[in-house]
């Protein structure tokens, strides 16, 4: 279980990396249309994202 998660955290850091390495200026972009956001607004995207990803999670256990 341990490697599971140094595996997926490591991809994660990939993931996240592709953004600012690919498009600097519409990583820069993106970020300059977060910070206009409200705080409710952020932490909704948040929650959304984490459902979203326990939804995966729980599928991918079932197969």
């Amino acid at each position: 279980m341990s490697d599971a998660l140094w595996l997926a955290l490591a991809l994660l850091l990939v993931l996240e990396g592709l953004m600012p390495a690919i498009n600097p200026g519409g990583w820069r972009r993106m970020f300059e249309q977060i910070l206009g956001l409200q705080d409710h607004q952020i932490r909704a995207v948040g929650l959304v994202s984490m459902l979203a990803g326990l939804v995966l999670l729980w599928v991918l256990q079932g197969t």
